[in-house]
């Protein structure tokens, strides 16, 4: 799978991070994941979706040609239908697009907020002396943005301000324009947060690389 973002992507989001923290004064942290969680019910769904249709068509079939119904028709529509079945359950694993169709939206955004808040606490992002920390993950399988703002900023940046950064970002993302959606991200962050910024310096107390993970 082409990676989300290229060398030279990355490193032009890391000046735009520097710039925004700059301005700012908060501590901001981007991340891509491709997956937020295995799913484990897509293939069974995707098992059950095939044998069920496979099922109604083989059905309709011996309806329409009974009168050449032989002692092996049964296994033979019992095999198709496992077959197709089983075919189904591959066509999830190998097209992404194809499993997401098993995928419900209140799931996907359940784990890939779950993932975002993991990554916040493991990777120590509240660490930062005034709590100003900020991340912003993009998961790529369930097509998802969650903003995780640490204690000082939650005061400030509100949830419609979130959302709002989600929703300008869902454009390039559909077209899988990973640095343009991150790129939106760091213009509305800065926007947001500018007039509050603070008045003393700030060190740079998280790295400002892209966090990139395979997840679950």
């Amino acid at each position: 799978m082409k990676p989300m973002l290229t060398e030279n992507d990355k490193l032009h989001l890391e000046e735009r991070i520097a710039e925004a923290e700059r301005l700012t004064k908060a501590q901001i942290v981007m991340a891509t994941v491709e997956r937020s969680d295995s799913y484990a019910e897509i293939p069974w769904k995707a098992f059950a979706m095939g044998a069920s249709f496979t099922g109604l068509l083989v059905f309709s079939l011996d309806l329409i040609l009974f009168s050449w119904i032989q002692n092996t028709t049964v296994l033979i529509s019992v095999v198709t239908i496992l077959a197709l079945a089983s075919y189904t359950v591959v066509m999830t694993i190998l097209f992404p697009g194809f499993a997401r169709f098993f995928l419900t939206k209140g799931r996907a955004e359940a784990e890939t907020r779950q993932y975002a808040e993991s990554l916040f606490l493991s990777k120590e992002l509240f660490s930062t002396a005034r709590r100003t920390g900020i991340l912003v993950l993009v998961s790529r399988f369930e097509r998802k943005v969650v903003i995780v703002p640490d204690k000082r900023l939650s005061e400030h940046v509100t949830t419609d301000d979130m959302k709002s950064i989600i929703g300008l970002m869902r454009k390039p993302l559909a077209r899988n324009e990973f640095r343009q959606a991150f790129d939106i991200a760091a213009d509305e962050i800065i926007r947001i947060i500018k007039p509050l910024a603070i008045d003393e310096p700030a060190s740079n107390e998280l790295s400002d690389e892209i966090i990139e993970e395979k997840g679950v």
